[in-house]
């Protein structure tokens, strides 16, 4: 009998593997080849974490804080979830509104799948979060693609979501700051946004704010649950600690919202991976409820990279670089090297190309922005020191000079 047993879930075999993680395992495989390369592809701080949850981190293991928590997790980390989401943002909430996960890309996935049914329609705005459409092709429902080029400052406006929503769709994805444009929505976009998400109450809304601290130039930072009430009960407000505090590796994500979708994320978390770790736990506790000097000064060392690597991008012929509100990312168009020849001869058909001969030839690693939803554009992001910006920025410039 012929079994064919390397047969996958459907909708595993049509996703796609993670632009940014194919990029990074290539500079790890040119790294291990004596290969000296900068590195812009990863959406990471490369500050250290705070001494004073690293600190929190020790005592919790000299402790015995090592032992499976709840699910949800353990309370005093998620009453201090609930105090951040009533301090910060206006959200009327107690810790059995909250949801702790296994980083925010658990948060994201768990309201998929758990909510999602075949022919479900999620409305995603171009560019987006490269995870975003595989998450939703994963859960069995549809990524409805919505492109918001530069002309709207890569936001959706209210138009445009008004022409996507259909029957089917189910949920709404919102990302302030974004990941890869660094776009902020302010109060008055998300409140003209939620008039139309108010005529069409079949619509959950997802507020990715992962990169809320990450916001420049003395803007205010605001969430559509905050800015519009009337739409908390069909909002799920998702954040962590990963991005503010430099805890990427500590895997912690929260979110709140309405209490059956957190109770089904749960369910679904407790025969998935149970709860989050519980050293980790008690250093996001740390980070939440500790000094935020660390916020603040980092804050201002992205702005300070941010205004270097735009002047610095522009000043290279062929790209062009809009100056990002939020995040760590430059989001460059490359329009103006598409269909030239490299110096290693490679014809540079897309911005994908672009990315694979900046990386083979100038040995700087970025992340093409098709990847992302919208080309030709290249994500850079710039959570490096200044020294390593300058000199990405010298070697991609004498890339594009030498380009025919």
């Amino acid at each position: 009998m012929n079994i064919d047993i390397q047969r996958l879930n459907r909708h595993l075999a049509n996703a796609q593997p993670s632009a940014t993680y194919r990029i990074m395992d290539r500079v790890a495989e040119r790294r291990a080849q004596g290969a000296k390369i900068i590195s812009l592809c990863a959406g990471e701080p490369d500050f250290d974490t705070p001494r004073h949850i690293r600190d929190a981190a020790i005592e919790a293991i000299e402790q015995g804080h090592t032992r499976y928590t709840q699910v949800a997790g353990v309370r005093s980390l998620r009453e201090a979830v609930a105090a951040k989401f009533r301090r910060e943002n206006g959200l009327d909430v107690t810790w059995q509104d909250t949801l702790i996960c296994n980083g925010g890309k658990q948060v994201i996935y768990n309201a998929f799948a758990a909510t999602l049914n075949e022919g479900d329609q999620v409305i995603v705005p171009a560019p987006y979060w490269v995870s975003y459409p595989e998450m939703v092709q994963l859960c069995a429902g549809q990524a409805r693609i919505v492109t918001c080029d530069i002309d709207t400052g890569f936001k959706l406006t209210p138009a445009a979501l008004a022409d996507a929503i259909t029957p089917q769709t189910r949920w709404l994805i919102l990302n302030s700051p974004s990941n890869p444009t660094g776009a902020v929505y302010s109060r008055d976009e998300l409140r003209a946004l939620a008039e139309v998400l108010l005529t069409h109450p079949h619509v959950l809304i997802l507020a990715d704010d992962i990169y809320e601290h990450l916001i420049f130039d003395d803007q205010a930072f605001h969430t559509l649950a905050q800015v519009e009430p009337r739409l908390a009960a069909r909002t799920l407000t998702m954040n962590g600690v990963s991005k503010a505090y430099a805890m990427t590796g500590w895997r912690i994500g929260f979110a709140t919202g309405p209490r059956w979708l957190l109770e089904a994320m749960e369910k679904l978390q407790g025969q998935q991976t149970s709860g989050a770790s519980s050293v980790s736990q008690q250093a996001a506790l740390a980070a939440l409820k500790g000094p935020k000097d660390f916020v603040r000064q980092s804050r201002a060392a992205f702005q300070r990279r941010r205004d270097l690597m735009v002047a610095l991008l522009n000043d290279i012929p062929g790209l062009e670089c809009v100056s990002p509100a939020g995040a760590f990312y430059a989001f460059a168009s490359c329009a103006g090297l598409i269909g030239r020849t490299s110096a290693g001869g490679r014809v540079l058909h897309s911005d994908e190309e672009v990315a694979h001969a900046l990386l083979d030839e100038a040995d700087v690693a970025v992340v093409h922005g098709s990847a992302f939803g919208l080309g030709p554009y290249l994500r850079i992001a710039y959570a490096l020191d200044d020294v390593s910006l300058r000199k990405a920025c010298e070697a991609i410039g004498a890339f594009c000079t030498r380009l025919r």
